[in-house]
């Protein structure tokens, strides 16, 4: 939990606050930009939330913070509302499951609730308001890994929903060496109706994506920046092979897609069209880093 003793001078005064344990993660920025911004190296509260709607966002980014940095000075009578609004839509039958983790560094987790089972994509906390609401939505069956960063407490989910795991072969370790089901293949792989896997990689060997529909699920290989404008790959976080990611990156402008859902970073949508303009985009700038 946050402590009023580490709050951050640069807060504006009320009720909420963020203290000095933050790390810089943006999970509050995006969520809540209304409220929360980057003052410094760190997040900071530049606007009090002042009606119901703020409110709940404000109180959604202090329950998914993964550090717990983010308090308020009167204890919250509304903090169950919020725990019951996670897993929070984002479009159609998607949704954004909060409660990132600290060891993910503040990765976002994602929930496809499907009639053929559901799908979690990476690890948020294991957290029982969060298990609760997922179990009414009707549990896990397949919890897809895109990477080996960001697996955060994939046993615990594993354990307790019976799911099966999903990650690539050359991304395993010693905390995934139980995985149910081990991808090999350099091709894209179809793992049930509409679930595309499609190897990419470049921020790590066995990095791959996962396309469901109009939605791309990229972990940690291609995001927004809001600063930009544009999507984005990052070199100076690529673990691999940059090269690498690159021919990867080059992949996806055979795949139509409208949403880019990252681990890191931030979410976007556009049409078909103008995310293939702006994947083009991408490419040739990566080229030219």
């Amino acid at each position: 939990m946050a402590h009023l003793n580490q709050r951050r001078p640069q807060n504006v005064s009320g009720d909420f606050y963020v203290d000095s344990t933050c790390i810089d993660c943006d999970t509050c920025r995006w969520m809540t930009p209304e409220v929360f911004n980057r003052v410094g190296e760190q997040s900071a509260v530049y606007h009090q939330p002042v009606n119901q709607g703020e409110r709940l966002r404000s109180l959604q980014a202090l329950l998914a913070c993964p550090t717990s940095s983010i308090g308020t000075i009167e204890k919250p009578h509304d903090i169950k509302k919020a725990q019951q609004s996670f897993p929070i839509p984002v479009a159609e039958n998607v949704y954004h499951c909060g409660y990132h983790a600290e060891n993910s560094y503040g990765a976002a987790s994602y929930l496809i609730v499907r009639p053929e089972g559901n799908v979690m994509v990476d690890s948020p906390r294991f957290t029982p308001p969060l298990v609760k609401q997922i179990e009414k939505m009707g549990g896990i069956r397949y919890l897809y890994l895109t990477h080996k960063d960001d697996v955060a407490d994939h046993q615990k989910y594993h354990e307790y929903f019976q799911c099966d795991r999903i990650l690539h072969r050359d991304d395993i370790t010693s905390s995934t060496r139980s995985v149910e089901v081990q991808l090999t293949a350099s091709q894209p792989v179809e793992i049930d109706s509409h679930l595309l896997v499609i190897p990419v990689p470049g921020h790590t060997r066995g990095h791959t994506v996962l396309l469901y529909k109009q939605f791309l699920f990229t972990g940690d290989h291609l995001a927004w920046s809001e600063h930009r404008n544009s999507l984005v790959a990052w070199r100076d976080v690529c673990w691999y092979s940059w090269s690498e990611q690159i021919k990867s990156m080059r992949k996806l402008t055979k795949y139509a897609f409208e949403w880019v859902l990252p681990g890191h970073g931030r979410r976007h949508h556009a049409d078909a069209d103008k995310m293939q303009h702006l994947l083009q985009q991408c490419i040739a700038e990566m080229e030219a880093a």
